[in-house]
């Protein structure tokens, strides 16, 4: 008997494409982990299943889904629509800057525009020498500071969190990367650990989801953990806390970048004398600010 002799089981890949991005599409999931649509994450989802590489081309679209392949499926498919587990947490996976990651409920889901700066070495903003020395500040399962090892492979990376269990991962990625020798992860709140230490970029994904947003987010960001997410009434308890301090450990000539979403607005508001400048990107993401050393100097008093 053939495997997929019931004609309603997807025999390939297409149609197993098909089948999951018209499920996806008819349930109430809320798409905002690496993908904005049921189609990316139904090619995510068949394509880690079929073992096939996530760049593959149509030329896949005939290959055959084992039973086995199938039934796994069903199971990632079911999971992701009835408990809103986020696809990556599924998978055990996500990428990030090119890279991939391992992904566990141990920290939220990589998806920070931060990646697209990596990418781009910061260029135009960061006019300093070549990094030697880069901070990843609330660094999570440690892919921001990651990618920054990994594309500035002279730069020796400090990555930060006050989670253990999130540092865990991280190290686990570290290794998983090749990246050990030149990372350094330890715990520490905020800036707490450091002592005299000068980084030339200090990157920062914090927690900086407020209050309002925090009680109304998608069941999908409730699988994260809530110390990664919230920060206060207006969501920048941590930010206040990193302006205040960061001119200490920034060289003259270098960059902080902070991503604070939603809660760009408030900071806004305030710090009326900070000219924050509001990074673009061309693949999508807002509320990313950078100051450079000599601002965050100037500027000193204002961010108390």
């Amino acid at each position: 008997m053939n495997d997929h002799e019931d004609t309603n089981i997807p025999g390939t890949v297409g149609e197993a494409l098909q089948y999951c991005s018209e499920s996806l599409a008819a349930s109430d999931v809320f798409f905002g982990h690496g993908t904005d649509n049921a189609w990316d994450e139904a090619v995510q989802l068949v394509l880690s299943v079929a073992d096939l590489p996530l760049d593959s081309d149509d030329g896949v679209l005939p290959h055959p889904l084992s039973a086995a392949a199938y039934k796994q499926l069903q199971g990632l498919l079911s999971a992701r629509i009835e408990q809103h587990t986020p696809l990556p947490y599924l998978l055990g996976k996500a990428w990030f800057a090119g890279l991939e990651f391992r992904c566990d409920a141990r920290a939220i889901i990589p998806r920070s525009p931060i990646a697209e700066l990596i990418l781009n070495e910061f260029r135009p903003w960061y006019s300093g020498p070549e990094p030697a020395r880069i901070l990843d500040l609330c660094c999570g399962g440690g892919c921001i500071g990651l990618a920054a090892a990994y594309y500035f492979p002279h730069a020796r990376v400090d990555l930060i969190d006050i989670d253990p269990a999130a540092l865990e991962l991280a190290r686990e990625n570290a290794i998983a990367l090749g990246l050990s020798e030149r990372v350094n992860i330890l715990a520490s709140d905020l800036f707490s650990a450091l002592d005299g230490v000068e980084y030339d970029l200090i990157l920062s994904n914090p927690p900086y989801v407020d209050a309002e947003d925090m009680a109304a987010l998608p069941a999908e960001f409730r699988h994260e953990p809530e110390l990664a997410l919230g920060s206060g009434a207006d969501g920048l308890d941590l930010t206040r806390r990193i302006l205040r301090d960061a001119h200490r450990y920034l060289a003259p000539e270098g960059l902080l970048v902070v991503e604070v979403g939603n809660s760009w607005p408030a900071l806004e508001q305030a710090y009326p004398r900070v000219p924050f400048t509001w990074l673009e990107f061309e693949h999508g993401g807002d509320g990313v600010f950078a100051l450079n050393g000599r601002e965050l100097q100037e500027y000193r008093t204002s961010l108390l």
